[in-house]
């Protein structure tokens, strides 16, 4: 894999300021970076867009837009699109959401999750903004998002142009999953894949099970095979390693980031 198509997400290295996550960027020949909205509209979304445009950074994706089961997820939604645009990058990832009072199910809340893309789109692409929907591990169904499969995914996006919705592929929550690889392959031949992320997983996962991302390669995910498939598949995009690691945050973020390249390059 071309080591030009790495790019660190910004949760990855939280613990540095965004000045100090581009410089660093710089300094090791990193082009890509995913940016999270919380810390890019505490720093300016002008002013981190003009840091790194200057800096010759390609912002792979913004994260995160959806929660299409709250009540203000229109107003929400279309500022993240907005935003993405102002940063340069076309993809805006989606966690659709969880079960609410008012989608206590499943189903109703994948049909709202429909429902509200269906609503969004064209705004995106008014923007030139893609929305990658990413289903999430199914331990996060009931609170974040009910869409839990890759083939979950790809239902909710095949009913729109794949310009305007496609999917994101993050091994962290479809290692598991044996129907993946053929909906990947599915997805390729459409268009369809707008992010690839790379996280392992280790165990025993963490209280509260959100920050139980592992480095790449500490875990049981098979990630050269991941990378592999995907390349098989045609995909030449970015490959943004996300983790989420109360333990990697507590370290020197310079250090993390090294570290981080280091192992996508021995995957």
């Amino acid at each position: 894999m071309n080591p030009d198509r790495f790019s660190i997400n910004q949760m990855t290295v939280r613990q540095l300021p965004l000045p100090d996550l581009v410089s660093h960027c710089v300094r090791l020949g990193i082009r890509g970076v995913g940016l999270w909205r919380e810390p890019v509209r505490e720093y300016g979304v002008e002013a981190a867009a003009r840091l790194v445009r200057e800096a010759g950074l390609e912002v792979t994706t913004l994260c995160r837009g959806g929660f299409f089961t709250s009540d203000d997820w229109l107003a929400s939604n279309r500022a993240a699109v907005v935003e993405a645009a102002a940063l340069g990058t076309d993809t805006l990832v989606l966690v659709s959401g969880g079960l609410t009072p008012a989608f206590p199910d499943l189903p109703a809340a994948r049909a709202r999750i429909t429902e509200a893309i269906g609503e969004l789109a064209p705004y995106a692409a008014e923007h030139g903004v893609r929305l990658a929907v990413e289903p999430l591990h199914p331990m996060y169904a009931s609170d974040r998002c009910a869409v839990s499969t890759l083939d979950q995914a790809l239902e909710i996006a095949e009913r729109f142009p794949s310009s305007q919705v496609g999917v994101v592929v993050d091994t962290y929550h479809l290692w598991w999953d044996d129907r993946a690889p053929a909906a990947v392959e599915r997805a390729a031949a459409t268009g369809r894949i707008h992010s690839f992320q790379l996280a392992d997983w280790t165990t025993p996962l963490p209280a509260g099970v959100l920050n139980g991302r592992g480095q790449l390669g500490t875990g049981a995910i098979d990630l050269r095979a991941w990378t592999a498939l995907l390349d098989k598949t045609g995909y030449t995009g970015p490959v943004e390693v996300e983790l989420f690691n109360d333990d990697l945050w507590a370290r020197d973020g310079a250090e993390v980031l090294e570290e981080t390249l280091r192992r996508f390059l021995e995957i």
